[in-house]
């Protein structure tokens, strides 16, 4: 389970981007994250993967406060960002590998992993290509690849599909919905209406607030 109490977040002296949130986030259901653009969903999740420290209010993973990043990662929070955060000298493969080794997966199953995954969102001719050398949306798919070869229990996913088709795009709901149905929290920002349907749960931001409008 994944909380926030009453939670309000900021950044510096400006005013407060999100007031009051509580949120009860279970596992096993993929939400959504609506709202128009500086409504604060980035910011939203990056409270919920450790990146921001709350102004008031905490942030808890079932029932004990998140502290920080790194404790995020030993409870096995995963963030997709926008922006895809991949090294640019190592390939796509090499980009998921080297990340699940450093989460203390064996070298064999992050192999497994990897070339599973990469299959999964039609990257098995692009694994060992440059990141350089792939499109756009090539990355996009990428980034997404090495979050969810993680396997986290809580998976966060911020505007992820930006850069795909409608093939694609379904194809990356899909695979959130796997990760849901194996027990983990998804929460996943989309400007995306027609995606956002397809996920069990709404949560909408707007004005500093936020509403859960359904599920």
């Amino acid at each position: 389970m994944l909380t926030t109490d009453n939670v309000t977040l900021g950044y510096g002296n400006r005013q407060p981007v999100l007031t009051g949130v509580s949120l009860h986030l279970a596992p096993g259901q993929v939400t959504a994250v609506t709202g128009p653009s500086g409504a604060g969903k980035t910011t939203l999740l990056h409270a919920l993967a450790g990146l921001l420290r709350p102004r008031a209010g905490t942030v808890r993973v079932q029932g004990r406060p998140l502290r920080d990043r790194d404790d995020a990662v030993a409870r096995q929070i995963v963030l997709i960002p926008q922006d895809n955060g991949l090294a640019p000298i190592l390939t796509a493969a090499e980009n998921i590998q080297v990340v699940c080794s450093a989460r203390g997966i064996a070298p064999s199953e992050a192999h497994r992993r990897t070339t599973e995954i990469l299959d999964q969102l039609g990257l098995t001719g692009q694994a060992s290509h440059l990141v350089e050398e792939l499109s756009g949306g090539q990355q996009q798919r990428t980034a997404i690849a090495r979050g969810l070869a993680l396997r986290g229990s809580v998976l966060l996913a911020d505007e992820i599909t930006s850069e795909l088709d409608a093939d694609n795009r379904h194809r990356v709901l899909d695979l959130l919905h796997q990760q849901a149905h194996r027990g983990a929290t998804v929460v996943f920002a989309t400007h995306d209406p027609d995606i956002a349907a397809a996920c069990e749960a709404e949560l909408h931001l707007d004005q500093g607030r936020a509403e859960l409008v359904r599920g």
